[in-house]
């Protein structure tokens, strides 16, 4: 057998081995405390996936660019501004509340 065929008939089985090895190396380092971005066999798994996938090309672009948008408060519903005290409930920029006249009585 030549060093071609060699290689690659352990191709698969060692990068199958590499990413178990890098795999516990990540566990290892998660349980001492020093876990920092995506982990490397995450990685791996999406883009060897994206390899025969084109679906998974387009979902790994799409997630990476959402994580550059900045999400901003008017994307979503009006705040609100609730004092539980006094029982109201007051939507920001307008004048307008809702909730009891007079504050609720003091429970003993």
């Amino acid at each position: 057998m030549g060093v071609i065929e060699a290689v690659l008939a352990w191709s698969v089985p060692g990068g199958t081995l590499l990413m178990v090895a890098a795999g516990l190396w990540e566990l290892w380092r998660q349980r001492r405390g020093k876990n920092t971005g995506t982990p490397i066999t995450a990685a791996y798994v999406d883009e060897f996936t994206a390899i025969f996938y084109g679906t998974k090309r387009m979902e790994l672009d799409h997630r990476q660019s959402m994580s550059m948008m900045r999400e901003e408060e008017s994307d979503a519903a009006p705040p609100l501004g609730v004092d539980l005290d006094r029982g109201v409930v007051r939507l920001s920029g307008t004048g307008s509340s809702t909730g009891p006249s007079t504050p609720p009585s003091p429970r003993p």
